[in-house]
C-alpha cells in the first residue's frame, strides 16, 4: 500500500483545516489504496528549524529532527491541507519542510486547499517553487475549497459539495499512481 501522509499545514487556535484535512483523511482511508497518517503541524510542534547542519548533510542533533526525518522518509506521497495566510503558505509548513531535504525527494505531493475568494491558490503558487527545489512532483489535481467556512457545519464537520469530491477522487487516484511511478527513482 501507498503509505500517504497528510500534512495540516495550519497551526491557528479555531482553525478551519481541521475539518477540511478529517474529511480528506476519511476519504483516503476509503479509496482504499492508502495506509494514511495525518499529521497536525500544530500537534508535532516543532520548533523554529534549530539544526546546526544544512539538512542535505543528514547530520541531525536533535530528536525531535531525527523523529520527523524518519517519519517523512517513509512516506510515498504527501498532501497538504493549507490555508492562505497574506497570499502565501504558512510559516509552520515552511519550517517543516526546511527542517529535511532528501526525505522529500521524489514523492508525489497533492494540495488541498481553502480560503476565502481564491480557494488557497495564491498560496500554492507560492509553494511550487519550494516543493520542485526538493525534487517533489507537484501534481495538477488538487482540491481548492473557496469560501471553506460556508462547507463546515454547525458540529464541525466538512459538507463537502460535488466539485469537491471529485476532485478529491481524482487527487488521490493521481497520489497512488504517481507513487508508483515515482518509486524508481527514490
Amino acid at each position: 500500500m501507498t503509505k500517504l501522509m497528510i500534512i495540516l499545514a495550519s497551526t491557528r487556535p479555531g482553525r478551519v483545516g481541521l475539518p477540511v484535512a478529517r474529511w480528506f483523511e476519511a476519504r483516503a482511508r476509503a479509496h482504499g489504496a492508502f495506509e494514511v497518517e495525518l499529521v497536525d503541524l500544530a500537534e508535532l510542534d516543532l520548533p523554529l528549524l534549530d539544526e546546526p547542519n544544512h539538512p542535505a548533510m543528514r547530520s541531525y542533533a536533535n530528536e525531535h529532527t531525527k523523529a520527523w526525518s524518519a517519519r517523512v522518509e517513509a512516506a510515498d506521497a504527501f498532501a497538504l491541507v493549507m490555508p492562505e495566510y497574506n497570499h502565501s503558505f504558512t510559516a509552520p509548513l515552511k519550517n517543516a519542510i526546511d527542517y529535511l531535504h532528501f526525505e522529500w525527494h521524489h514523492k508525489p505531493v497533492g494540495i488541498v486547499s481553502y480560503g476565502g475568494v481564491s480557494a488557497g491558490a495564491r498560496a500554492v503558487t507560492a509553494l511550487e517553487p519550494v516543493l520542485t527545489v526538493l525534487r517533489m512532483t507537484p501534481l495538477p489535481e488538487a482540491v481548492h475549497i473557496p469560501f471553506v467556512a460556508q462547507f463546515i457545519d454547525e458540529d464541525g464537520v466538512l459538507d463537502p459539495n460535488e466539485v469537491m469530491d471529485q476532485a478529491c477522487a481524482a487527487l488521490l487516484d493521481a497520489l497512488e499512481r504517481m507513487s508508483g511511478v515515482l518509486a524508481a527513482l527514490r
